[in-house]
Parts: structure tokens; C-alpha cells; sequence
């Protein structure tokens, strides 16, 4: 191992270890040509590898030097050169004064919210630029967020990130990242993306408010993980207004997180005193779009995005789940052409052949209309009966084809409805009852009530997102003095007057 006044790649002349990791040994150092000081990180390999294993590790580190290369912030350390010493790769990096967040913590035990605001924008907007140029962070932690003089704050260590179309060289069997800051869907197995990178950066800015990661730590690192797949984990008591924009950041679901780039305007947001945004899921992750197996029938409502499909980038097709909805309203408005015409063609074809033509014949089925959760809207249509007599039967009255218009809900007016709908339960339940569509409403009321009487309240956390015709909403559940934060679907139904319903209610 190189000592302190060695001279590395002939340029490079260390002066003192100023920090140490599972992978490598940083140095203060001096570049004597260009006469600034640098950091050079030197390749730790671990004793016992085997050649294969010694050519992985030297991999890996020319990998780390190739992608943080490619990213050019003013909040990213920046990556110099890739040199050699006796055969191992060495990074030479930018240095910068400072101390990690991870040391600011253990010294300070928690920071104010607006001084993690801070930090989490620059370190946000660095992680956009990285998203934008294809690299996945995969481990951020407050280790790897360093913090220097006038409140300035850069990332660094990209020595398991991946870049989109490299190759990818861990270990088969070593995790990659930190338990503790991991998003539940790596817990589970999947590839790291760039969400995943969203929720570790909401992880490492609530240590920095709570004094620890949302789901804690412990040393054994197969029940942490166990924590972290479940996605559950205690609301923020000390982030005050970074509560919001924490929860986004920490959805369960991948797809219902903001971007960084939005979750940058959030925390940009609690800096300038402004109302939180609803970050839009849609307009951030898409799921991949999956060949349905057969076609829905007309009518036949598609679900709202379940948790078990992984994130992709954006750019992805529509999800089904988003254009259901329109469908649906498209196949509806047909049937209601359909009908009024067949109406008036029977009033047309009476009238051009006479009573005689209809003596005896039996009364055309009309189809029946579509069956759907929302009531798409319809254009009036003008009610018709028609009355055939015969000699032996009494006058026989066709139905009735009417069509009533109503108009739609707005977005908020939505929205509005969920929020009103958590302000009455579980205290008011009467009231709460009657914001049930009839799919709720079909569990029965006393087993509504017997569930609500077992909660002793509930609030919701943030704002709630409207996404196609379904609400995502964030609920924190309190009952025997225990606190349970939730995200729940909410599909919502539309009575014929242009009510807003909440029609079904599915847990992510």
C-alpha cells in the first residue's frame, strides 16, 4: 500500500489518508504538474482473492472512473483522471474540504429541516444531471454527501453506480448499497433506477432531521432488509415543513415517487416557504407496458398500477391503467349512439309502414349499456315510446331510451372528497358512510363501522394525487398508541348528478 510522500503515475504525491472505505483508501495529494491538491483514491483488495476476483475488483474501479466522468455538476466531485499504480487503478478526484453528513450527524445528532433542505437541493440537482447523463447512484447515504464551506454540498462515491448500458461488474451475491438506505424494491430484488435513487436521497435527508433511517438500523443485515422490503416505516416527528415533501420522496411504490428533478422543486419549495406541490407519478415513472395475454371486454374496468411491476425510465408506454378510463368513455358514448338510433329508426320504420306491420311481432332487445365505474357524460337524448295495439291484447308500451346529462367532477373537486371523506372517519362515520360508492358500500355498514371503531384516528400525510381516475393518498393510521403510515389506492366512482364516490380502496 502506497505511504504518505510516494509519487503515483509520476504526478501524484500523497500527503495523508483522509478516509477509508470498503473498496479503497482516500489520499490528500498533490498533482505536481498542474501544482493543485487532489484527492487519489487507491483499489483495497481484500485478502485471498483469487485472480478472477482481483480482475473484477480492477473492473469495477475503472468503471467508477468511466461514470462519474460522464457527470459534470457543481455538486458532484469531480472525476480527474483514471491512473495506474503498480498495476492497480487509481482515481484521482477533486478534493474538497469537508466533512461527510454521516460525521455531522454523529456529532450534531440531527440538523434543522431548512439546513437539510439545503443540502437535499444541491445534492437533488446533481442527481438529476446524473439521471439525465444514464447513471444510477445505487448508494446514497449521508457517508457519501459531503459538506464544505459556505453550506456548499456534493456526492460522490459512484463506485457501485450503474450507467445504462454498461456492464455491470458486482460481485454475484454481494449487495450493492447500504441496507439502512436502500428503497424497498431493491430490498425485493430488483435492479436499482432512478427512483430508487429518489427514495435513498429522502432516506439520507430524514436521518439528517430524525438522528436515523426511516426503517433504523441493525447489524443484522437480512432483518433490516426484511424492514425495508415491507416499506414501513414511521413518519418524520422533527422535519416540520419538509414533512411533505419527505413522503413523496419515500412512497412505497417506485412509480408514485417524484423524479429528482421534481423532487429538487420540493425541497426548492420548503427553502422558499412556498406550498408543497403534488409531484405528478405520471409524469415522472411509467411502468413497462406489458402485452395483455386477451383483450378486455367493453366495459370491463382495468386496475390501478399494483406495486409489482418495476420502474422505467420515462418515455414508456402509457400504462393501461391511464387509458382505461378513456376506453371505457369512448365505448360508453357508442352505446349511447347505438340506442338512440335504433329507437329512431323503429319510430321512422312504424310510421312508413303502419300499425298493420308491426300485428304479432315481439319488441326488439335493446343492448345493454356498458357497465363502468365511472359514469362517462352523455348528451341529451329525447325520450320516445312507441304503443303497438292488436285486436286480442291489451296496448303493450316499449321502453324507455333515455339518456340524462351530467357533469363531470373536476380534479379537485375530487381530491376534495378524499380529504373531507378522512377529515369525518373514524368519529363521524354516518356521514363518512354516504361518500362510499356501492362497491364499498357492499361490505355492509356494520362491519365498516367495526373496522373504524378499532382506529383511533387517522390524517393524511401530504397532499392526495389524482392519477387518471384514482387518488393516491398517504395515511398515517394511530391506534393503541402505535402509528402506521400507509399509501392507499382510491378508485372513485361518479353518481348520474356528477358526485364524486370513493368506489374501492386497494393498500399498495
Amino acid at each position: 500500500m502506497s505511504a504518505e510522500g510516494r509519487l503515483i503515475a509520476g504526478r501524484y504525491r500523497l500527503q495523508q489518508q483522509i478516509g477509508s472505505g470498503a473498496m479503497g483508501v482516500v489520499w490528500q495529494a498533490v498533482d505536481e504538474r498542474l501544482h493543485r491538491t487532489v484527492a487519489v483514491k487507491q483499489l483495497l483488495l481484500q485478502p485471498g482473492y483469487t485472480p478472477e476476483e482481483t480482475e473484477e475488483a480492477r473492473q469495477r474501479s475503472m468503471r467508477e472512473g468511466r461514470i462519474a466522468a460522464r457527470l459534470q455538476h457543481q455538486n458532484a466531485i469531480v472525476v480527474f483522471d483514471v491512473a495506474e499504480d503498480e498495476g492497480q487503478p487509481v482515481l484521482v478526484m477533486e478534493y474538497l474540504p469537508s466533512r461527510s453528513l454521516a460525521s455531522v450527524i454523529d456529532e450534531q445528532g440531527v440538523l434543522p429541516p431548512l439546513q437539510v433542505a439545503r443540502i437535499g437541493v444541491q445534492v437533488a440537482g446533481a442527481l438529476a444531471a446524473a439521471h439525465m447523463a444514464g447513471i444510477v447512484h445505487r448508494d446514497l447515504k449521508p457517508g457519501n454527501v459531503l459538506l464544505g464551506d459556505n453550506d456548499i454540498a456534493k456526492i460522490t462515491d459512484f463506485g457501485i453506480s450503474r450507467a445504462i448500458g454498461d456492464v455491470a461488474v458486482t460481485k454475484s451475491g454481494i449487495l450493492a448499497g447500504t441496507p439502512a438506505y436502500l428503497a424497498p424494491e431493491v430490498a425485493l430484488g430488483r435492479d436499482p433506477a432512478p427512483a430508487s435513487d429518489v427514495f435513498s436521497l429522502g432516506s439520507t435527508l430524514y436521518a439528517a432531521i430524525e438522528g436515523g433511517p426511516p426503517f433504523g438500523t441493525d447489524e443484522n443485515a437480512i432483518s433490516l432488509l426484511h424492514r425495508v422490503a415491507r416499506g414501513q416505516f414511521d413518519p418524520p416527528r422533527q422535519a416540520g415543513p419538509m414533512t411533505p415533501a419527505l413522503m413523496q420522496m419515500l412512497r412505497p411504490d417506485p412509480v408514485d415517487r417524484p423524479t429528482m428533478a421534481q423532487a429538487r422543486d420540493l425541497l426548492q419549495a420548503v427553502l422558499d416557504g412556498r406550498p408543497i406541490p403534488n409531484a405528478s407519478p405520471s409524469a415522472g415513472w411509467q411502468r413497462p407496458a406489458a402485452a395483455p395475454s386477451h383483450t378486455p371486454p367493453a366495459g370491463t374496468r382495468v386496475g390501478p398500477p399494483t406495486a409489482a411491476n418495476p420502474p422505467t425510465m420515462v418515455g414508456g408506454a402509457v400504462p393501461a391503467a391511464e387509458a382505461a378510463p378513456r376506453r371505457n368513455y369512448k365505448q360508453a358514448a357508442l352505446w349511447v349512439v347505438a340506442i338512440v338510433v335504433a329507437v329512431l329508426v323503429g319510430v321512422l320504420a312504424a310510421n312508413a309502414f303502419g300499425d298493420n306491420s308491426s300485428q304479432g311481432q315481439p319488441e326488439p332487445s335493446q343492448p345493454p349499456a356498458p357497465q363502468s365505474e365511472v359514469a362517462p357524460p352523455t348528451s341529451a337524448a329525447p325520450t320516445t315510446s312507441a304503443a303497438a295495439t292488436t285486436t286480442s291484447a291489451p296496448p303493450t308500451t316499449t321502453t324507455t331510451a333515455a339518456t340524462t346529462t351530467a357533469e363531470q367532477p373536476s380534479p379537485e373537486e375530487v381530491v376534495s372528497v378524499v380529504k373531507r371523506y378522512y377529515s369525518l372517519v373514524p368519529k363521524k362515520l354516518d356521514q363518512a358512510w354516504k361518500l362510499l360508492g356501492p362497491k364499498l358500500q357492499e361490505q355492509g355498514k356494520d362491519s365498516y363501522e367495526s373496522f373504524w371503531k378499532s382506529i383511533d384516528d387517522v390524517k393524511i400525510i401530504g397532499e392526495p394525487v389524482r392519477s387518471g381516475s384514482n387518488v393516491i393518498v398517504t395515511l398515517q393510521f394511530t391506534k393503541d398508541g402505535n402509528k402506521l403510515v400507509e399509501q392507499h389506492v382510491l378508485g372513485m366512482a361518479t353518481t348520474p348528478d356528477g358526485k364524486p364516490l370513493i368506489n374501492t380502496d386497494k393498500r399498495n
